[in-house]
């Protein structure tokens, strides 16, 4: 099958994978945009889990490329299961996912839960086990891991290795290096890597690494191709990912998911069968008024306002742990505190919301590398560009903010009564 897609080109999907394309289960990712809410800023973003999940797919296969002009033996066989997990990866994936997930944790992580097992229990499970690949896929995807990471033992056991699931989902990745380059197009942003970087995959001691050195000698231009991809990771992180209005759209959506699932409206089992805009349109049409009101609102891009707004520079670290703990981490507690600025402000529980994200951190720095003197991390005080990734991962950790959102007309009164319940005044001084 020949793909035109507007990142990297014409993309070839094998037979496999162009079976696998077809299945529901795929073709529903069609449905849930890659930013969520940020086509309410960027118009153009509207890009899905579908397009990216191809993507992914085409770059998996350039870094095997790579690889291989690197001298390392990768065979066909686990080039196959490497290209099949890449475009399933996001397969787990519910409308709104990270905002879910991430940001108001309703939900487990998409790829630490029990969604994978259901749907393998499915017709995704019968079309693996019929092209031969449901365990060497599952191993990648993380099938009986209870987190994110993925023991050597469970992979050599489908008769994978770890570097090839770091492909998949690793530091940097398949995954990363599409979406970067995708939402950067998608939003209009003039923003983007070079291809180089591609050729500096490896792999060391059964790890995927980036290669720093050539003939014994430190290469300080692929070094440079690194940091430009940590660059324009902060760069989408600081202008699109955490852009305020995606973030209040996400968190308006959050509450209502949250008060449907209260309501008894809504079950987590349900939303693997539900994309963007039939999870916003039952909502809207539910019988939970205050879900239903929230849903409405953002899809007449209606939205909240900031009342309150401190960042890590006007917080220290130990209360911004406290407060992560308190309001990101436990749900009562931040509902506790909804209501009580509710109730201050004469308002309806639902048009409060209190947004903790958690401590911010780039964790594509920690990237191993393989230099002259050995294997090391990007981020390691000896490497010669710590101060240059120090001082971005410095940046990056100072875009954490703390919000409370209300409607427009009690903003001013927000931000003072923000400012008494936790004890520091508002950096954001409201119109």
């Amino acid at each position: 099958m020949l793909l035109r897609d507007p990142i990297h080109g014409d993309i070839e999907l094998s037979s496999v994978e162009a079976t696998l394309l077809d299945l529901p289960v795929m073709q529903r990712l069609r449905g849930i945009k890659q930013l969520g809410t940020a086509h309410l800023v960027y118009p153009g973003a509207l890009h899905t889990r579908f397009d990216h999940a191809i993507g992914v797919c085409a770059l998996a296969h350039r870094v095997v490329a790579g690889l291989r002009r690197a001298g390392c033996a990768v065979t066909a066989e686990e080039e196959a299961a490497i290209g099949a997990a890449a475009l399933l990866h996001d397969i787990t994936h519910v409308p709104f996912g990270h905002t879910l997930e991430d940001e108001r944790r309703l939900f487990p992580r998409h790829d630490k839960g029990a969604r994978l097992a259901r749907l393998l229990a499915g017709e995704l499970g019968d079309a693996l086990e019929r092209l031969g690949l449901r365990r060497e896929v599952g191993a990648l995807l993380g099938q009986d891991a209870p987190s994110a990471e993925v023991s050597p033992s469970n992979l050599a056991a489908a008769g994978m290795q770890a570097w090839a699931r770091e492909i998949v989902s690793g530091t940097i990745d398949a995954d990363l290096l599409d979406y970067l380059r995708r939402d950067s197009f998608f939003c209009g942003l003039a923003h983007d890597y070079d291809d180089r970087i591609l050729r500096a995959f490896a792999i060391h001691d059964d790890r995927l690494v980036l290669r720093l050195v050539k003939r014994g000698m430190d290469r300080p231009d692929t070094r440079s191709e690194i940091v430009g991809v940590l660059r324009l990771r902060y760069f989408l992180t600081e202008r699109v990912y955490y852009h305020h209005t995606k973030v209040i759209a996400g968190a308006m959506i959050s509450k209502a998911v949250e008060l449907a699932l209260d309501g008894g409206l809504l079950r987590e089992d349900e939303l693997l069968d539900l994309n963007d805009w039939t999870l916003l349109d039952r909502l809207a049409r539910g019988d939970q008024p205050e879900a239903a009101a929230l849903a409405r609102r953002v899809l007449n891009r209606d939205l909240l306002k900031r009342g309150y707004v401190v960042s890590g520079r006007g917080v220290p670290l130990p209360l911004r742990q406290t407060w992560v703990a308190s309001y990101h981490e436990d749900r009562d507690e931040r509902a506790r505190v909804e209501r009580e600025l509710a109730a201050a402000l004469d308002l309806p529980f639902s048009e409060v919301i209190v947004y903790c994200p958690a401590l911010t951190m780039m964790k594509e720095a920690d990237v191993a590398v393989e230099t002259s003197r050995g294997l090391a991390r990007l981020n390691d005080p000896g490497q010669e560009a710590f101060a240059e990734i120090g001082a971005l991962q410095e940046r990056y950790a100072g875009l954490w903010r703390f919000y409370v959102f209300v409607p427009a007309a009690a903003t001013r009164r927000a931000e003072v009564a923000a400012g008494e319940l936790f004890g520091i005044p508002s950096e954001h001084a409201c119109a």
